[in-house]
């Protein structure tokens, strides 16, 4: 791996247009480690979604939440918003696999900033149809990984930026990081989390390690094995067309690869048979396309 990785920096030394850093952990150390720009945070959009697959995962583990719970059963308060009765049928497994039935991408940035779904995001989403049957069709969309962090919250019975922090954060040293909340003060399960690449990559580490941090059992095997396992086929080409998990996008060029995701190039791929991390972390200014082309010839041809 790490002659692949050296060779991906390589190529975007020629001709970088917006990679910032890159980083190779392997066997249970750092490998390799380049930066094009001083270390800084920077907002990992979609890679927050795995964030949240990971805290539905520890309150899974600890018997407080199950892929079976409803989501309409563990928000009561709002009940009086359903118009569409289906909507009481969804559960986590739907918004962890993108499958709500919802139909649409909703609570997206441009929108998301726009007002969409204010003054309360909760309210907003159950009081939609459903265009399909939960379960039945991926429309990737971050109220879906909004909602299942809603789930977390209540579950655990305790604010999801408290939780993550006591069983993730903490553990795994990356202190209290900035992240965007909705307007009841639930951090955003769609985007919205600040990392720096150090930080970042640390999440693909402890899946990669079966869900062990320096000895400690953070996640259920089980809940590793799974979660980076399709889980449903996405419709989609080249890169995001092998499947999705919990979250969590899988790479059909590598068996039992996976990778959160991020826009613009905040990527995360986790290669468990070579217990291998590969973490790329770009400004918004990246040529995702050029970068995706680079990943698969490099890391993946």
């Amino acid at each position: 791996m790490l002659q692949r990785v050296q060779a991906l920096v390589s190529a975007l030394q020629a001709d970088n247009t917006g990679v910032e850093a890159v980083m190779l952990y392997q066997n249970g150390q750092i490998l390799f480690s380049h930066r094009f720009v001083p270390q800084k945070e920077r907002l990992i959009y979609s890679h927050t979604k795995s964030f949240i697959a990971t805290a539905a995962g520890m309150a899974i583990d600890e018997g407080k939440l199950s892929l079976s719970d409803r989501l309409a059963d563990l928000l009561p308060e709002y009940q009086s918003v359903i118009t569409d009765e289906r909507v009481r049928e969804i559960t986590l497994r739907d918004l962890l696999t993108m499958s709500s039935g919802f139909g649409g991408a909703f609570l997206m940035g441009d929108n998301r900033r726009k007002g969409e779904g204010m003054p309360d995001y909760r309210a907003y989403m159950l009081s939609k149809p459903l265009v399909y049957t939960p379960g039945e069709r991926f429309v990737y969309s971050n109220a879906d990984s909004h909602l299942a962090g809603c789930m977390v919250e209540q579950a655990v019975g305790e604010r999801l930026s408290i939780y993550l922090y006591r069983k993730l954060f903490a553990k795994l040293d990356m202190g209290c990081p900035g992240w965007e909340a909705d307007p009841q003060g639930t951090v955003f399960g769609g985007t919205g989390l600040y990392l720096n690449l150090e930080n970042m990559i640390k999440l693909g580490i402890l899946y990669v390690e079966d869900g062990v941090w320096q000895g400690e059992r953070l996640l259920s095997h089980d809940w590793v094995t799974e979660a980076g396992k399709r889980q449903i086929a996405t419709g989609a080409e080249g890169l995001w067309g092998s499947g999705y998990g919990y979250q969590f996008w899988t790479i059909g060029q590598q068996k039992g690869a996976f990778r959160a995701d991020g826009a613009y190039g905040q990527f995360s791929l986790i290669l468990p048979e070579k217990r291998a991390v590969v973490g790329i972390q770009s400004s918004e200014q990246n040529d995702t396309a050029r970068l995706t082309n680079l990943i698969l010839e490099h890391i993946f041809a």
